[in-house]
Parts: C-alpha cells; structure tokens; sequence
C-alpha cells in the first residue's frame, strides 16, 4: 500500500478556513472520486511560526495515485468547487510517498 503525505504551508490566519474547506468540502469530493482519505488536520508543529496542515491519503499503488489525482484534479467537481478555497491559502505544499502495510495505514486512519 502508498501512503501519500502532503503537508501545507499558509498564510497567516488561514488556517481555519482552509481545514474547514478540506474536511467539509474537498474531501467528501475526494472520497466521491474514491480517492482514500486517512488524515488531514493542522500540524502540531509550526515550522518558523507558520500555520501548517497536512493531508494522507492511501492507494494500492503509484500508478493509482496519478491516475486518480489526474482524474480528480481536472475534474470540474473539483474546479467549479472548493478548489478556489483550497488553494488561495496556500504557500506551498510538499507531498511524500511511502510504502506501508495496510495496517499502518488502519492505524493513522481518522474518523470522517
């Protein structure tokens, strides 16, 4: 299994609307695209004083992952949605793949 982190860099004050459109708009849309959302919140640490979050999400493979991100990101769901509010907030944003078990993945999984 791939598990994807992707952390986020914000402006100042953004925090909280950016968490909010993530967990009530962008991932129901996610999960829609049967993308597997495991996490998202803010960041216990802030890295030279700035407002952080981050994003996991899961897949069988690599190839999956590109696959269905090219397929959510150019979908107009996303486009003609939250993606406005998703993406004024951000500075910039770091993502890393990792292979793990599948239980691990069970482990770090947050309730929606």
């Amino acid at each position: 299994m791939i598990l994807e982190i992707r952390t986020y860099r914000l402006h100042p004050g953004t925090r909280e609307e950016f968490l909010r459109a993530m967990t009530e708009e962008a991932i129901p849309l996610l999960a829609k695209a049967g993308i597997d959302v495991v996490a998202a919140g803010p960041s216990l640490y802030a890295e030279d004083g700035d407002e952080e979050a981050f994003l996991m999400r899961a897949f069988d493979s690599l190839e999956q992952l590109q696959e269905q991100e090219d397929a959510f990101y150019s979908s107009a769901a996303w486009l003609e949605g939250p993606r406005e509010a998703i993406v004024t907030p951000i500075v910039q944003y770091h993502s890393i793949a990792v292979e793990t078990a599948a239980a691990v993945v069970d482990g770090l999984r947050r309730p929606w």
